[in-house]
């Protein structure tokens, strides 16, 4: 008797996920404190908020879009991983949040346990360095959905704040400040525009070419982790009246996004450090400028808005904050003027 169709036959290796679903709640439990109930491994993580009086609940998702070619092409995964919590992070942090927990979505066509480890690792620290608690996630395999080694990476996280404290943009107003922390260089935006600029999946070999201005290869410089602002802003939260983070979009599709109606942004150019990465992009790619400041972040990793009475004391505590600008009445249809 001919033997009948399997799971495993279709292109799905169960035995291999359960494996990997042991290393997952490995990971997640050094993440963990008492907050967390009933470990992973149940239908939902369950998290227990404690001693606030107004909580708040900020959400927010994303994923590392095509920089995961990056990863593929060459190997390395771990950084992706953190990408993934620190950009999610981030956007909770706008509005004032401390991270309580993270899931992850990571979907392949073929199983690859090593690959997946190291994504795992990658976010288990990041969920670490933040306090925030990987609660569990899904792995999914979808032969047939993906060609070859394709994959895809998404996160989740959840934030608390308390509703006096809330980070909203309300407070905001003319002559208030723009200070720019910066960024440790593309993040995870615009990398359909790198790949197409380097011609990476034509000619991989460009990713170990050495540039005058990069102290590595190009492919390490890719692959420099979104930073995380959390642990540097986190004291600072009760100075702060906005907060950007500067993602897909720049400067020009960020910043808008935290102000009241009725007022704009001034940058002015040259007050800040513009990563040798960007310079290298735009000469390559022969980007006009106007573009590179609509798609990648330039520098800046995070805009503040505060009363320029705090600009000191915002300085003290993370130096390398720099004033970028003015919050001012708009001009036209422009609520961001670079200057």
């Amino acid at each position: 008797m001919a033997r009948g169709e399997t799971y495993l036959s279709s292109g799905v290796d169960r035995q291999g996920l359960e494996a990997i679903k042991e290393k997952i709640g490995a990971f997640a439990r050094i993440t963990h404190g008492p907050q967390v109930i009933g470990g992973v491994g149940g239908f939902a993580g369950l998290y227990r908020l404690e001693d606030y009086q107004q909580p708040v609940l900020v959400s927010s998702t994303d994923g590392v879009g095509t920089k995961l070619m990056i990863g593929s092409l060459l190997g390395h995964y771990e950084s992706l991983g953190i990408d993934l919590v620190n950009l999610n992070v981030n956007d909770v942090l706008t509005a004032g949040a401390r991270p309580l927990f993270f899931l992850d979505y990571i979907s392949m066509g073929s199983l690859d346990a090593q690959r997946t480890e190291a994504l795992l690792r990658g976010m288990a620290w990041a969920c670490k360095e933040v306090g925030c608690a990987l609660v569990g996630g899904e792995t999914a395999q979808m032969p047939g959905m993906y060609v070859g080694d394709a994959y895809d990476l998404a996160g989740f996280v959840v934030g608390v704040v308390e509703r006096e404290s809330l980070i909203d943009g309300s407070a905001i107003e003319e002559g208030n400040a723009l200070l720019g922390i910066p960024s440790s260089g593309l993040h995870t935006n615009g990398f359909s525009l790198v790949r197409h600029v380097f011609k990476v999946e034509q000619d991989p070999t460009v990713l170990y070419r050495r540039y005058d201005e990069l102290k590595h290869t190009l492919g390490e410089e890719l692959l420099i982790p979104h930073r995380c602002y959390y642990p540097l802003l986190e004291t600072l939260l009760p100075l702060i009246k906005g907060m950007a983070h500067i993602t897909g979009g720049g400067l020009p599709g960020n910043v808008p996004r935290v102000l009241p109606a009725g007022l704009a942004a001034r940058f002015h150019l040259g007050t800040w450090e513009v990563h040798p990465i960007f310079s290298i992009l735009q000469r390559e790619g022969n980007v006009a400028r106007e573009e590179m400041f609509r798609v990648f972040n330039m520098g800046l990793g995070m805009v503040l808005v505060c009363a320029p009475e705090a600009v000191d004391e915002v300085q003290k505590t993370v130096p390398e904050a720099r004033v970028v600008g003015e919050v001012i009445p708009p001009k036209g249809e422009e609520r961001v003027v670079m200057e």
